[in-house]
């Protein structure tokens, strides 16, 4: 069964195995599902702030996301991380969970046609 992560070539010839990551890029979509979902329930229990250095919560909440995800690689790194780690590469996990959140695409208001546009229908949705 192959998925969105079979596509990924971090080094040309070189492919993240998605049935190899699958458990751990479930782990990212549910991850990211369940923080939202606590930082919403913060902001209606303690009130949202607003605008800080012009982004909303929800805007600074996907840049966090993919923030922690920074990574720099050789390609001799990549090679084998694709062979030998079931975590999908950290440029992968920065936007890939994120383009399955409808509140991601409401957030930064992504429409078709954008880079990081995902129809409803192909949005992967687990819980």
């Amino acid at each position: 069964m192959a998925n969105q992560y079979d596509k990924y070539e971090p080094v040309k010839g070189s492919f993240v195995n998605g049935k190899f990551t699958s458990g751990e890029n479930i782990g990212d979509l549910g991850g990211v599902a369940v923080a939202y979902t606590a930082l919403q329930m913060y902001l209606k229990d303690h009130g949202n702030p607003g605008l800080i250095s012009g982004l909303t919560q929800d805007q600074r909440f996907f840049m966090s996301w993919a923030t922690v995800w920074r990574t720099k690689s050789t390609e001799q790194y990549m090679v084998n991380q694709v062979k030998t780690d079931p975590h999908s590469p950290g440029y992968f996990r920065a936007f890939a969970p994120l383009v399955n959140q409808d509140s991601f695409y409401k957030a930064f208001d992504i429409k078709p046609g954008d880079k990081l546009y995902r129809a409803p229908e192909e949005r992967i949705k687990i819980w």
